[in-house]
């Protein structure tokens, strides 16, 4: 019923606009309003600071806060992909550099940004979200980031929304085509890489009106080696003195819930690690020590390949409407190979005392910083995955102006996006070694050797273990109706409304399949498929660690042909004609919104204010289908509903001609993605051996996160080129989603029955257990002074800062599920501190920038509460210093050269909770960043 009142109100509000705007129509030319002092003095220049003040116009002119990337021009957006462009927007923060270039980014701390193209929400497949690296820096025309939103935005998204902007051919005089090549060299993986594109369009007066035609095509190739070597986690050992009834042996290792050996994996900030403290084991309290459980290495050879394309179509009859039909894909097709190396490093025989007992303490803890070890176990493990993505947008688009002061638009858009996935991986086992081993030989790096090393690249002395296949298929689909209309007054308080809605239907299906089969227990050298692969060179020289060893190699193998022969171990194993996906779930969600918007203008001291105010009512209706893996794939179904009202307001203000202030509060949504709402549990095996596996399920009862944001900006425009400007924000979060881990026993499960087989489980699931505030500050500088002599003229600098400082309440949750109590907790992915500064030049055909970026450390994310280190896993301080140079040959084309990550910046976690853990005595791991080169020429003909 809401939706019915929703579709009768909106669609009276745009006809009783049409009416206006029909009357409109008489009023003469010289009755239109004057333009706002900001578009007369709109900064036109050229070259590399047309991309910087691009960006400081679209923030001067606009009612929200909102910070952009402009292309300086056709195919100039500076950067590989748009994640790594927007590393250098004012509260833009990014990480997970692996495999060459950037993929996660957060808007002011928080990692739901909403993703828009050309104002139309996109996704990937059943996900609620899209990749941004996915969409190549060639085709952008301009990258808006809104900070804050307005009642015709879409509401979703706490972070704030992202709108790519493609090119249209109107854009554009005439006939023009551009394009770009460019080798791009990694470092790590020795390989050069292309990126090409080629943009075509023209328009021509005709008859019936100007039409054009614009395609646009993107392809790029990445081969990239991504290196990680990690200390495992830690787990309790008895001393070299046990007390007698504890029924321990020197330095054994203490198991969870074993021979009444008493203590918790998992606890919030780990075991205690002051010298002599204790566990009661069989009623005795036991000194223990602390170390790691494992060392592991891991060397993954991965390609990736983005096609992508961008077609429009234009007619525009007369100068007061425009017709645009145009479709948009992107593909990704992915190709991973992880050379795993794992060696566990627990035992506690085969040495002789004195041997054995030889370890160093950490001072003033119960910590083993590096110890020697008898006959520990290890496997290898093959690993290849697969990744191939195809989404599509198609979309047609009508503006109309109505007389002089109405505006018109519809809109209708259909996406469509597969996704499928593989991964088949074969594990080899070695017999035990000697291990000599130093968790943190410095800077947070371990290093180790093994009585005989050439055991590790000797095929004979590895077995083959385990076998994992598995694959996913993911679809999505919506059809998506906007309409919206508005009309505007040029005197009196009330200068404009505007009111629209929305309609999506969306659809999201995912399947999954899995086998597996336990080891065969023939040699490496005599499997018979494949040839053993033997990496080299690992981690770069930059740890003393060993850098080579050798496992299967499934991209060698005929994947059917490894699956007869481990028939004979599992004999219902299936080959790829024998094999279908089951459904996990399937989602039809119908959403619809309607908003209406005012804006106001009153004198206040004899300057204009600016006034907006608006409301936006969003309907949501959801019936979800979930089928059990657990239970041959049963269907349960659940409907749910929900409705919502979410004002907004803002201010703005000018002080002077050039001094500005802004005021924005307004309410928006994180609606929770697909797959945390399924029920139904994904398992993982004891793969470490550690006496339980891992598992995790959705929560059908989650409801959306609903957020209250206040902005309030002060701006100065103190030259033509330049500005600075300070925000002040605020986030009160209702409902925030947290993980919640039980220990659960599940007999019987669907794993494959081989040695990583278990019923004992730490299931991780989401719920809205959480409340909190993220608050902080943001400056912004953009300066090119007018006043520097010939040489030097040309030359700027922009950059910005970002504080935040954020709260949020954490449950405290026994083994049995239940939340005895709350914490205190930082959001995951919020530094404390960031910033970014690039120094820019643009003197006749040279234009270069120089840009560093750095943020604090952060809590990354909570790990699964299976060992005795603090949960918390925080990420080191990162950094990037990139350079940037195009050489102008003339007007129609360019030299370019781009170096990323010149300082060969590495990127480092360790555990962390409250007041225990540091990057010392807790370190985790390290990847290697890739050092990027290129070379490139850019050129444009019209």
């Amino acid at each position: 019923m809401a939706l019915k009142s929703v579709i009768f109100g909106s669609t009276s509000m745009v006809a009783l606009m049409l009416a206006g705007a029909a009357q409109a129509q008489t009023v003469p030319d010289s009755a239109a309003a004057p333009q706002a002092d900001d578009e007369v003095n709109e900064i036109v220049v050229t070259g590399v600071r047309a991309s910087i003040v691009g960006a400081l116009n679209v923030r001067r002119e606009s009612t929200q806060i909102v910070d952009s990337i402009v292309s300086e021009d056709v195919g100039k957006l500076p950067d590989n992909n748009v994640v790594e462009a927007l590393q250098r927007v004012t509260g833009i923060q990014v990480t997970d550099r692996a495999g060459g270039e950037t993929a996660t980014i957060t808007i002011r701390g928080l990692t739901d940004p909403l993703t828009t193209l050309n104002g139309r929400n996109i996704f990937t497949a059943a996900g609620t979200s899209f990749a941004l690296q996915d969409i190549s820096a060639n085709l952008v025309s301009r990258v808006d980031v809104y900070k804050t939103r307005s009642a015709d935005q879409l509401e979703t998204g706490l972070a704030g929304q992202i709108d790519v902007q493609t090119r249209r051919p109107l854009d554009f005089d005439g006939f023009t085509i551009s394009g770009l090549a460019r080798g791009i060299y990694s470092e790590l993986a020795d390989k050069v890489n292309p990126n090409v594109a080629l943009l075509v369009s023209d328009r021509w007066e005709t008859g019936i009106g100007d039409i054009g035609i614009l395609v646009n095509a993107s392809f790029t190739r990445a081969e990239y080696r991504n290196q990680n070597l990690q200390a495992g986690a830690m787990v309790p050992f008895a001393t070299e003195n046990p007390p007698e009834g504890s029924g321990l042996t020197p330095l054994q290792r203490i198991f969870p819930g074993d021979r009444n050996q008493n203590w918790t994996p998992g606890l919030d900030a780990g075991l205690p690690t002051a010298p002599g403290s204790t566990l009661n084991i069989n009623g005795v309290e036991t000194p223990y020590y602390l170390s790691r459980d494992a060392v592991i290495a891991s060397d993954l050879y991965g390609k990736r390949e983005r096609p992508s394309i961008n077609a429009a179509l234009q007619w525009a009859p007369n100068d007061s409407s425009v017709y645009t039909a145009e479709v948009f894909y992107t593909g990704f097709r992915g190709e991973t190979f992880n050379s795993l190396h794992f060696s566990f490093a627990d035992w506690w025989g085969d040495l002789p005392a004195d041997v054995a007992n030889s370890f160093e303490l950490y001072d003033g803890t119960n910590i083993i910083k590096s110890r020697r070890m008898g006959s520990v176990a290890g496997f290898n493990s093959g690993d290849m995955a697969t990744n191939r993505t195809d989404s599509y947008v198609y979309a047609l688009n009508a503006k109309w102006d109505v007389g002089s002061q109405g505006k018109i638009s519809a809109d209708v858009a259909y996406q469509d996006s597969k996704n499928e996935t593989s991964f088949f991986a074969i594990r080899t086992d070695r017999g035990p070694l000697d291990l000599d081993v130093d968790f943190n030989a410095g800077g947070g790096l371990p290093a180790y050797s093994f009585g005989n090393q050439d055991v590790l690249t000797d095929a004979s002395q590895w077995t083959i273990g385990n076998l994992f296949d598995s694959g996913t298929k993911n679809t999505g689909s919506a059809l998506t109706l906007m309409l919206d209309g508005e009309y505007k007054w040029d005197e009196g308080f009330l200068r404009r409304i505007k009111a629209g809605f929305r309609y999506d239907d969306r659809k999201a299906d995912s399947f999954v399949r899995d086998q597996g089969a336990g080891g065969l227990g023939v040699t490496l050298d005599a499997f018979g498929e494949g040839t053993p692969f033997t990496n080299s060179g690992f981690f770069d020289g930059r740890a003393d660690i060993p850098t080579s060893w050798v496992l299967a190699d499934p991209r060698s193998m005929n994947k059917d042909a490894v699956r007869q022969l481990y028939r004979a171990v599992e004999p219902g194993l299936l080959l790829s004609d024998q094999m279908t996906f089951g459904r996990v779930f399937s989602i039809n969600e119908s959403n619809l919104a309607a908003y209406i918007l005012a804006d106001g203008e009153l004198e206040l001291f004899g300057r204009p204010l600016q006034l907006q105010a608006g409301v936006r009512f969003v309907a949501i209706d959801t019936l979800y289908d979930y089928f059990d893996r657990g239970n041959d794939f049963a269907r349960t179904t659940v409907s749910t509903g929900s409705e919502k009202f979410l004002p907004s307001f803002t201010a703005r203000y000018n002080i002077t001609d050039n001094l500005r202030i802004r005021f924005n509060y307004g309410e928006t949504l994180r609606r929770p993605a697909f797959g945390d709402l399924n029920p139904n549990l994904s398992l993982t095996g004891d793969l470490s051996r550690i006496g339980f596996g891992t598992g995790s399920a959705g929560n059908a009862n989650l409801r959306p996160t609903h957020s209250k944001n206040m902005d309030l900006a002060l701006e100065w425009y103190f030259e033509r080129n330049s500005a600075i400007y300070v925000t002040a924000f605020q986030r009160k979060i209702d409902g925030l989603v947290v993980p919640l881990t039980v220990r659960e026993f599940i007999p019987n499960n669907y794993l494959p029955r081989n040695e990583t087989y278990t019923e004992f489980f730490n299931i991780t699931r989401p719920a809205n257990a959480s409340d909190g505030t993220l608050k902080g500050l943001e400056v912004g500088l953009t300066y090119f002074p007018s006043y520097l002599p010939s040489v030097l003229n040309g030359l700027g600098f922009t950059g910005s800062a970002t504080i935040l400082d954020s709260e949020q309440t954490i449950p405290v949750v026994n083994n049995a599920g239940e939340i005895t109590g709350t914490t205190k907790s930082a959001f995951f992915g919020v530094s404390k501190l960031s910033y970014n500064a690039t120094l820019a030049y643009d003197n006749g055909p040279i234009g270069a920038r120089l840009s560093y970026i750095w943020r604090k450390g952060f809590l990354n994310n909570n790990e699964g509460r299976s060992f005795a280190n603090p949960i918390g896993f925080w990420r080191a301080p990162e950094k990037s210093l990139d350079f940037q140079l195009t050489w102008n040959v003339n007007d129609d084309i360019g030299i370019t050269f781009d170096a990323v990550n010149l300082t060969k910046a590495k990127q480092q976690n360790y555990y962390k909770f409250g007041d225990v853990g540091n990057p010392t005595e807790f370190n985790s791991s390290t990847l290697l960043i890739d050092r990027t080169f290129a070379l490139g020429v850019r050129f444009k003909f019209d």
